[in-house]
């Protein structure tokens, strides 16, 4: 059963200047950076080519995937960040090059999520080869203790250690590609992948020592609190405990979700997942009450800002996100059920 209610519209939402926001920064290539002229990375790319796919401006979205296609090397990875950055420079100058497994994998999200949407298996088939070497790229370097590390640098050397959110966007994208691999019939790779999913998941739930074990603990941040209920890591009764626990640390009643539990800082992107995961368990009232909250911080156009600094009162950084107007939509399709992929993130792909 879906968790959506009908009646409102992307444009009831006030969504289309966040949509055409994403159009008009998209490049001519098809990719989509953060903002006008500037970096652009494969998992923000993904989230924001899904925005596309729920308003319907499905040629943007395919342009979007076939870059992932083109930039994609043979490994199956991409580079962590693209734009105004060379590729393979990092997130910013001076960062080590290094391609990045969960950014790497989010494609597999992205395509089953657009095929939901428009139902095109000519897309599906084309992006397979794609979604199969990004997933084999982060499958060979799961650990034999389930958890998938974070990165491979320009040389080829793995960083053996993991994160929480990196690992929960994982575990999702292993969904969604064994529901390619079982729409288009490649029996081999579905099991394989539901495997390796299954480690993977018993690793964040029961294998805390096997993260964030060679830098500071990442549990400052909000994505680290949600993303397991968000990506389908925890459900039910667990996943609803989760969320309770957190809302004191990290949710601003009037205003949103922090990004970090210390920082007087909301993010409209963090506050737009976590309506995805509590309306992922149920909690729908909730979830539309906090994403009601969001619409304060846009521009005069009705883009959305980064985040807000509320002892500063600023908006801060002083940036308007592609990726953050694309989680917004795909928080409105959750709670309106706007396209064939409402419930990509609030029902299971899998049992």
């Amino acid at each position: 059963m879906s968790n959506v209610s009908s009646g409102r519209s992307l444009s009831d939402w006030g969504l289309e200047p966040a949509v055409n926001y994403i159009e008009r920064v998209q490049r001519s290539d098809g990719l989509i950076p953060w903002y006008p002229d500037g970096p652009a990375d494969p998992w923000d790319h993904v989230e924001s080519a899904m925005g596309l796919s729920v308003a319907g401006r499905e040629t943007a979205a395919r342009r979007a995937y076939d870059w992932l296609a083109d930039a994609q090397h043979d490994d199956g990875g991409l580079w962590a960040t693209y734009g105004e950055a060379e590729p393979g420079d990092g997130a910013h100058a001076g960062d080590e090059p290094r391609k990045e497994t969960h950014r790497s994998a989010y494609v597999a999200v992205g395509v089953w999520h657009h095929y939901r949407c428009t139902g095109d298996r000519a897309f599906l088939e084309a992006l397979w080869p794609t979604v199969r070497d990004a997933l084999e790229f982060a499958c060979v370097r799961q650990a034999a203790t389930g958890e998938i590390y974070w990165a491979v640098g320009a040389d080829g050397e793995v960083y053996e250690d993991a994160l929480v959110a990196g690992c929960a966007s994982l575990y999702k994208s292993l969904a969604c590609g064994a529901a390619i691999a079982a729409e288009l019939g490649h029996g081999d790779e579905r099991e394989r992948w539901l495997e390796a999913r299954a480690d993977l998941g018993a690793a964040i739930r029961e294998r805390p020592d096997r993260f964030d074990r060679t830098w500071e603990s990442k549990s400052r941040y909000a994505m680290d609190w949600f993303y397991p209920v968000l990506c389908g890591v925890l459900t039910g009764e667990p996943a609803r405990q989760r969320l309770e626990a957190g809302f004191d640390r990290y949710l601003e009643d009037g205003l949103g979700c922090r990004c970090v539990a210390d920082e007087p800082w909301v993010t409209v992107a963090e506050s737009c997942e976590l309506v995805l995961s509590l309306a992922a368990v149920g909690e729908l009232e909730r979830a539309r009450e906090i994403y009601e909250w969001l619409f304060q911080w846009t521009d005069d156009e009705g883009v959305f800002w980064t985040g807000y600094q509320f002892e500063d009162e600023e908006f801060w950084p002083g940036d308007r996100p592609t990726w953050t107007g694309g989680a917004a939509v795909l928080a409105a399709d959750a709670l309106s059920g706007l396209s064939g992929a409402a419930g990509l993130f609030t029902e299971p792909v899998f049992e």
